[in-house]
C-alpha cells in the first residue's frame, strides 16, 4: 500500500469561531492534526484555571484539575519527525502540545509509535527507533514541563511535581519485526504497550480491517503476548480482529487494554469493540479507552461516507494531482478542499456528546472500573467541541451532569488506566520472580 490517502475522513468545523486546520493521510491511518479554536488563554499549570469559551461548572473545573486525567493513545509523534514542530510551543494547528496540555489538564499522554503495516522488516524497526528517540528528545527539551514515563507509581509522581507524564505506545506489532530481542529493546526505552496489529495483519496476529490469516495468533504471536507480560508492557487490542483479541485474552496473565477503541454496538466499525467482547475485557480486569475518531463515534457518519464514496476519489484525486508525494502540501490542500465538501453539507456533524455516550455505554457494559479515555487526537478527525486537549474539561462536565458521582469520573478520567498499569507491573514482578 503506498503512501497516499486511501480514506479520507471529514472533520466537521464549526464556522462560528476561527480555525487553523490540517488534514494528513498515510495507509488508512487518519492524520488530522487541527481543529484548533483560537482561544485566549491563561493557564500554565496543570492544576490551573482554564480559561476558555466553553462554560465548565466549579464544580467540574475542582474535579478535573484535581484528577489525573490518562490518555492512552494521541499520534502527535509524527509532528516530531520533521525537527520543525516544537511539543513546548502552543500550536495553531493540530491537537497536543504543552501549553494546550496544561489548559486541559492532561495529566499523562502516552504517544504512539506508528507507521503503516505495509512497511516491515529492519526498516519498520528502524523508523520505530527514530519514534522513540523523537518522543524522548522532546522529554528532553522541556524537564520543566514534562517526564518520561514508564510506571503508575511515576505517574503519580510527576503529578506530584506539575509536571505532565510523557508514556510511549508502539502502535502496530509488524514493529518488532517478529522478533523478542526488539520487543525487549523497546520496552528498555520505556514503551508501556504495543498494539498487536494496526490495520495490517503481522506475521503472527491478524488485524481487523484485513483478511484473516492466521485464525487469530499464531504460537509466536502468543510468545509474542507471554513476553510483553514478562517486561509489564501492556497487551494492547486495539485494531486487532476478534478471534485475535480472545486468543490474546486466553494467553494473557495480565489485564489487557483497548487504548483506542469504542462501541461496535453504537457504531458498527470493525475496529471498535462488541459487548460481549467488553464485558470478556473487563472480567480479566481490562479497560476500554474510547477513543473520540467521528468515524468509531458516529453511525451516520459512516454510512455517509458509504453513500458517497465518489467524495473519496474526489478529494484524493484534488490532493494528489496538487501534491502527489509532498505531505506538507497534503496538509494544506486536504484542509481547504475537505472544507469545501463539508461546507456544502455533503457529511454529517458529530458533537463530542457521542464521546459520552461511548463511555456510558461501556460503563453499562463493563463496569464503572473498566472504561478510560484514549483520544486519538493528532491522528483522526475530532468531533464539535473536542478539537484539542484544552476541550477536556468537557468530559468531566458532561459526566456530572449525567450524574456521575465524582469518584467514578476520576476513574474515567485516569484512575481506570492506572489500575490496569499497575496490576500489568504485578505480573510482570511476579514473573520475573519465578512466581
Amino acid at each position: 500500500m503506498d503512501r497516499t490517502i486511501h480514506t479520507l475522513k471529514f472533520p466537521l468545523f464549526p464556522r462560528s469561531i476561527p480555525l487553523t486546520i490540517y488534514v494528513s493521510y498515510r495507509e488508512g491511518k487518519m492524520f488530522r492534526a487541527g481543529l484548533s479554536a483560537v482561544l485566549w488563554v491563561s493557564a500554565l499549570s496543570l492544576v490551573g484555571l482554564a480559561v476558555s469559551a466553553d462554560a465548565i461548572s466549579e464544580r467540574a473545573r475542582k474535579l478535573h484539575f484535581s484528577s489525573i486525567v490518562v490518555d492512552t493513545h494521541d499520534d502527535t509523534t509524527q509532528r516530531f519527525l520533521d525537527g520543525k514542530f516544537d511539543l513546548g510551543t502552543r500550536s495553531a494547528s493540530g491537537s497536543i502540545d504543552i501549553p494546550r496540555m496544561k489548559e486541559g489538564g492532561l495529566g499523562a499522554i502516552f504517544f504512539s509509535v506508528w507507521i503503516p503495516s505495509r512497511i516491515t522488516g529492519p526498516e519498520a524497526v528502524n523508523r520505530a527507533l527514530v519514534q522513540i528517540d523523537a518522543v524522548r528528545e522532546q522529554v528532553r527539551k522541556h524537564p520543566n514541563d514534562i517526564v518520561l514515563a514508564t510506571t503508575a507509581a511515576e505517574i503519580r509522581e510527576a503529578r506530584e511535581h506539575g509536571k505532565i507524564a510523557a508514556l510511549m505506545g508502539v502502535e502496530g506489532g509488524h514493529m518488532i519485526n517478529s522478533d523478542l530481542g526488539v520487543l525487549r529493546s523497546y520496552a528498555a526505552l520505556g514503551v508501556r504497550y504495543m498494539t498487536l496489529t494496526h490495520t495490517g495483519n503481522t506475521e503472527w496476529a491478524d488485524a481487523s480491517t484485513d483478511k484473516a490469516a492466521h485464525n487469530g495468533l499464531t504460537d509466536f504471536g502468543k510468545d509474542v503476548v507471554r513476553e510483553m507480560n514478562r517486561l509489564g508492557v501492556m497487551v494492547d487490542i486495539s485494531h486487532v480482529s476478534d478471534k485475535t483479541f480472545y486468543d490474546a485474552l486466553e494467553v494473557s496473565k495480565a489485564p489487557l487494554l483497548a487504548s483506542h477503541s469504542s462501541c461496535r454496538a453504537i457504531c458498527d466499525a470493525a475496529r471498535n469493540m462488541t459487548d460481549q467482547m467488553i464485558k470478556d475485557l473487563a472480567a480479566k480486569g481490562g479497560a476500554i479507552q474510547i477513543n473520540y475518531h467521528v468515524g468509531f463515534l458516529s453511525q451516520e457518519f459512516r454510512d455517509a461516507e458509504k453513500a458517497n464514496p465518489e467524495l473519496n476519489k474526489a478529494i484524493n484525486a484534488d490532493v494528489m494531482k496538487l501534491c502527489g508525494e509532498n505531505e506538507g502540501c497534503q496538509l494544506i490542500e486536504g484542509d481547504r478542499i475537505t472544507r469545501e465538501y463539508v461546507e456544502q453539507g455533503k457529511l454529517p456533524r458529530v458533537d463530542f456528546t457521542r464521546i459520552i455516550e461511548h463511555i456510558d455505554h461501556a460503563v453499562k457494559v463493563a463496569g464503572i472500573d473498566h472504561v478510560g479515555l484514549g483520544s486519538d487526537f493528532d491522528g483522526a478527525n475530532m468531533p464539535y467541541g473536542m478539537e484539542d486537549a484544552t476541550k477536556l474539561p468537557k468530559i468531566t462536565e458532561a459526566l456530572l451532569q449525567k450524574g456521575y458521582s465524582e469518584s467514578d469520573v476520576k476513574k474515567i478520567l485516569g484512575e481506570n488506566t492506572l489500575r490496569v498499569m499497575a496490576e500489568v507491573e504485578r505480573v510482570s514482578r511476579e514473573m520475573n520472580a519465578g512466581k
